[in-house]
């Protein structure tokens, strides 16, 4: 089959390079001049299976009230009049409730775990190299309350098969000796070993130029103008670049790959998607003494940051923030990546050199994915992964390849049909 799939981010070149592993005749179009250049570009690094407890959970609501109008919160809702945010927000609180914050974590910890593994298979084919480590992700916690919070939701992903462990302080500070300079001190943690990290866009341009030795073509410089109904199918898409300008490119089959501009582009079909931007931030350090950096990914659940050694880097990123399709820099919230960093790692950095970076975070209201068919047979999604686009991106483009394929899937997930 000839394949069209929208987007070169990390969703996209994976879907990209499973879809071509079958022998389809695959093109991919993207705006940017390279692959990776959007949300996939610096994002917190983590291959992070753990951080599968949804946002929407009971103390969901009352965390976001508290947290309205700090500027430097860790979940910061700026309310717009805008129609698609407010339906937005009624669809979080809809998942809110312990039942289905219950399902989406075990079906995200499915979803993951068959990921990482699908990830390291196409690491040990590819040979891809992109600074990535394997030992493992700790949650650590300076207050005793959210430590205990912690808990049980690390006992429900045992259940579903991920080895989350709990773990004293001082068993947090043999795992990660460089938390010991932390100038609050850590109370505990949860461990998770067989969860990795590494450099997303390296990644992405790496398995990219794997599948252009594929024959995947990518046309970068490229914008859509619209996808074209004909009757009860969509079966191509119509492009605009410098270089050929206007055209119309048909195909037997088009993957939806666009993250947080996936409903823009669908919305002129009908097909509505509870997929709203969570601009997320991130500060890449460089790391001038290794003895006082950490080499084990963390994350800092109190304050919503992950960080990852990514070689003679550390990157830190984290927050959301609800403010549309707004890609300023907001200087309050960059400077709170720093001031939190310094307080756990006061050495190490040269923090004068960090560099920001801010991107759009697909989310879903219960975190859960796209993936499958629209009721338009020859349109697909794959899109809406949040902040574990990294994490679930090869288990999801796997999936989607057999299901254009007319295979099931080989992971336990509710793949969407005739949205």
């Amino acid at each position: 089959m000839r394949v069209i799939i929208l987007g070169a981010g990390v969703i996209g070149v994976t879907t990209a390079w499973f879809l071509a592993q079958e022998g389809h005749t695959v093109t991919v179009i993207e705006r940017a001049q390279a692959p990776a250049r959007e949300t996939s570009y610096a994002n917190g690094g983590q291959i992070s299976v753990c951080h599968a407890e949804p946002w929407a959970n009971p103390k969901a609501p009352w965390k976001t009230l508290q947290w309205l109008g700090e500027e430097d919160a860790p979940l910061l809702f700026r309310l717009k009049l805008d129609w698609h945010q407010w339906r937005w927000g009624l669809r979080f609180l809809e998942q809110c409730t312990q039942a289905k914050a219950k399902a989406n974590l075990q079906n995200l910890v499915r979803l993951g775990l068959y990921s990482r593994e699908t990830l390291q298979s196409v690491r040990l084919a590819t040979g891809v190299a992109y600074d990535q480590r394997t030992e493992g992700i700790l949650h650590y916690y300076t207050d005793s309350a959210e430590y205990e919070s912690a808990i049980p939701a690390a006992a429900l992903m045992r259940e579903v098969g991920l080895d989350r462990q709990v773990k004293t302080a001082a068993e947090c500070l043999v795992i990660e000796p460089a938390l010991a300079q932390s100038r609050y001190p850590i109370v505990g943690g949860t461990y998770t070993p067989s969860d990795e990290s590494g450099d997303a866009r390296e990644f992405t341009n790496q398995l990219a130029e794997r599948c252009l030795a594929m024959g995947v073509e990518f046309r970068y410089d490229c914008s859509i103008e619209a996808l074209e109904r004909v009757g009860d199918d969509v079966k191509a898409v119509r492009v605009i670049s410098e270089e050929n300008g206007a055209e119309r490119l048909a195909a037997d089959a088009i993957v939806v790959c666009l993250g947080s501009y996936s409903p823009i582009h669908l919305r002129p079909l009908g097909i509505t998607l509870d997929i709203y931007p969570a601009k997320g931030y991130s500060a890449t350090i460089p790391v001038i003494d290794p003895d006082y950096a950490p080499t084990v990914s963390l994350t800092d659940d109190g304050y919503k940051l992950v960080f990852s050694r990514l070689g003679n880097r550390l990157r830190v990123a984290g927050t959301a923030e609800f403010n549309g399709y707004n890609l300023d820099l907001n200087p309050i919230r960059c400077k709170a990546l720093i001031e939190r960093t310094r307080q756990i790692f006061p050495a190490g950095m040269d923090y004068q050199a960090a560099e920001f970076w801010t991107g759009l975070r697909p989310a879903t209201p219960g975190n859960l994915p796209y993936i499958g068919q629209t009721r338009f047979p020859s349109l697909w999604l794959n899109t809406g992964h949040g902040t574990l686009g990294w994490t679930e991106c090869c288990g999801s483009a796997k999936a989607i390849a057999d299901l254009i394929a007319g295979r099931q899937p080989e992971v336990d997930y509710p793949f969407v049909r005739g949205i």
